[in-house]
């Protein structure tokens, strides 16, 4: 535990034991802790090696508990960096840095390698400008539209495809047997037939038998070019020009362009086993087994007999999918489908090779803008809270639109935690008819964090105090919700205990600590703590005052803080005192 703090390498690392207490129980040490430790060993320059010793007092270590100590993932980081209204304001007062570049700094940040980013950002630019002119006259006027409507339709319907394989009735048709459209690399259009399909939820892969041309058993003829984007969206189904072959594969969900209404009857473990024993060199030559010709033979026949397209499943009326996202899907898809008719550059004879030439202008140009995007101030994480955060801000009157900070906007940046609540109170004279020790003990649901199961005994004028800061919290809650900050006002005010108030005031009272502390069931350390954490919120509240120009709740606050500076609490050692 001592070398935790130590920075300081070694030849040799000994550890004496590798189980430590906690403060709740006695555990192994965790991934992290020992490599902290263990990392020590070996001197830079000095030695090549270091070595790490563990002692054995009451026996050999177990080796799973060693693997999992020395192997195990260490802990992973958090960024702790929060935004606070606090920092908002300051920063905004400062012209020299913006809210955002504190943000860039950030640990959360650290993953952005905007250099590398900067650097294919140029690539990019330079590949764009080398691509050739694009032809959009005479019939090929519409081809942006075309292009931008044929990726709707395929991101429209990989989007349907994916609730289907959400559903249970989804899973269920695509079984061992269905009939299935084939949309890759190698296949376009083409009909298969499921053989096997993954257990693995995640990652969900489907194993199917695909006709294709003679020859092309690999995947490296017709289809899509190479490309998973083919140039002409059709529904007509792929037929061999020559004799019919068939390939096994393993397709990924987006494979799949459509679930057939047909169901044929295979043996899949024969089909993959006799395909499995044709791919090696000495059975190549071998003829497909029975099952194999059977179930190429029945596609290809399902092909020929729909040339044009065949009849699929419907998500919403066969598969029972009723959500409202997949109904506003499948009507889009029809929409989309049905307007690909009225495009002319499908019919300009260079439609082919001018659509190959935008896909690859487009695909660069969407590549610079994520990676212009990524390198801009509007990828940050925190950006979005941010501005709801400047937001409330602007509501409340701490800032105008234009972002320069207002009166209550500068007395908040002189308190460091829940400025907006203590801020409003100020500006409401919620403070101002109460007593020196009474505006302590309000005050002190600023710095109590823990719930008491003992209910303080308080004055009236304390109690129409905490009404008023409840309403206050209740106010400032509902506004940031309503500004899209992820927190009810509900947990906004929870945040305020009220548990220390006759503590605090009978304190400052002059009471002594050891009757105040048969007041509540709360521990004397935490009590010390919440009333030196008191001292310093009643500072910032007479700086703010000062700055309001209101020297009378100043002079009350100065009062205050001494009537709560006394004895115990504020003694700096209890060994001297």
């Amino acid at each position: 535990t001592v070398a935790m703090g130590v920075n300081m390498p070694a030849r040799t690392v000994v550890f004496d034991s590798i189980r430590k207490h906690d403060g709740t129980g006695f555990r192994n040490l965790l991934p992290g802790e020992y490599i902290q430790m263990a990392g020590r060993a070996g001197r830079r320059g000095l030695d090549a090696t270091g070595t790490v010793i563990i002692l054995c007092k009451s026996g050999v270590h177990d080796m799973a508990e060693l693997h999992a100590m020395m192997m195990g993932k260490p802990t992973v980081l958090q960024s702790q960096f929060r935004l606070t209204y606090t920092m908002i304001l300051n920063l905004l007062r400062v012209e020299a840095l913006r809210v955002t570049d504190m943000m860039r700094r950030s640990f959360s940040e650290s993953h952005r390698d905007t250099q590398a980013h900067e650097k294919k950002i140029s690539q990019l630019k330079k590949s764009l400008a080398s691509l050739p002119p694009q032809d959009a006259e005479g019939q090929l006027s519409d081809i942006l539209p075309y292009y931008h409507t044929v990726t709707e339709l395929r991101t429209t319907t990989e989007a349907i495809q994916r609730a289907i394989l959400d559903s249970v009735n989804g899973l269920k048709a695509l079984s061992v047997g269905r009939v299935v459209i084939v949309n890759n690399k190698q296949h376009l259009n083409a009909l298969g037939v499921i053989l096997q399909v993954s257990n693995d939820a995640v990652n969900r892969s489907f194993t199917a038998l695909i006709i294709c041309e003679k020859g092309n058993e690999e995947g490296e003829g017709k289809g899509s070019g190479g490309t998973a984007f083919p140039h002409r969206y059709s529904t007509a189904l792929f037929i061999p020009e020559g004799p019919c072959s068939h390939t096994v594969q393993k397709l990924k969900l987006q494979d799949i362009s459509g679930i057939t209404v047909k169901t044929l009857k295979v043996i899949p473990d024969r089909i993959i086993e006799n395909f499995s024993k044709r791919q090696q060199p000495r059975f190549r030559s071998d003829p497909p087994g029975q099952a194999i010709s059977t179930a190429t033979q029945e596609l290809l026949q399902l092909a020929e007999a729909n040339p044009g397209g065949i009849a699929t499943l419907d998500p919403v009326n066969d598969l029972q999918l009723k959500s409202v996202e997949v109904v506003e899907d499948c009507m889009r898809l029809r929409v989309l489908q049905a307007s690909l008719k009225d495009f002319s550059c499908t019919h300009s004879p260079t439609f082919a090779e001018q659509f190959a030439r935008i896909s690859e202008r487009m695909s660069v140009q969407e590549e610079l803008d994520r990676l212009l995007f990524l390198v801009s101030d509007q990828s940050l994480t925190l950006l979005p809270e941010y501005h709801q955060r400047i937001q409330v801000l602007q509501s409340l009157q701490y800032v105008d639109g234009s972002g320069a900070v207002q009166l209550k906007g500068r007395v908040a940046c002189q308190i460091s935690s829940h400025e907006l609540l203590l801020t409003e109170l100020l500006f409401e004279n919620v403070l101002s008819p109460l007593a020196p020790e009474e505006s302590a003990a309000l005050l002190s649901c600023l710095v109590f964090t823990q719930n008491t199961q003992v209910e303080p005994h308080i004055t009236s004028t304390l109690k129409e105090g905490i009404d008023r800061v409840l309403s206050v919290a209740q106010r400032i809650g509902e506004l940031q919700r309503d500004c899209g900050i992820p927190q009810t006002a509900e947990e906004f005010i929870a945040q305020f205990k009220f548990g220390l108030t006759e503590v605090v005031y009978c304190w400052a009272r002059g009471m002594p600590f050891a009757e105040i502390a048969l007041l509540t069931d709360v521990q004397e350390g935490t009590v010390v703590r919440c009333i030196q954490r008191l001292d310093e919120v009643l500072k910032e509240v007479r700086q703010a005052a000062r700055i309001v120009g209101d020297s009378v709740l100043g002079s009350k606050m100065e009062q205050a803080s001494l009537s709560i500076r006394r004895d115990i609490v504020f003694t700096a050692s209890l060994y001297t005192h």
